[in-house]
């Protein structure tokens, strides 16, 4: 498992739309469990409502877009960049994920 931060960076004018969709994002979000594959670790958005960060436990990167993709933000078009790095926490609470 690595552990991977994603940045969202939202489409200027998606309010409406993500609030609209919103229940489906975080349905999505919280259905990721699986420590095999995906799970969701950690996520929310920046509090000046420009984009979220979402940290997760994933088998590949190439997994983890699979998931990203089916999520309503990004089909919808509200996510106008979506960045995925590979992160290692070495200390701290999330450093179990390493």
């Amino acid at each position: 498992m690595s552990v991977y931060a994603v940045e969202y960076v939202y489409e200027p004018g998606s309010e409406e739309g993500r609030s609209e969709n919103r229940a489906d994002h975080r349905a999505l979000l919280a259905s990721l469990t699986d420590i095999e594959n995906v799970k969701l670790v950690a996520s929310g958005p920046y509090t000046d409502g420009s984009g979220a960060l979402l940290l997760f436990a994933a088998a590949s990167e190439d997994k983890l877009r699979d998931v990203l993709a089916q999520d309503p933000f990004n089909r919808l078009g509200f996510v106008k960049n979506l960045r995925v790095t590979e992160w290692e926490p070495v200390t701290g609470e999330l450093s179990q994920y390493a």
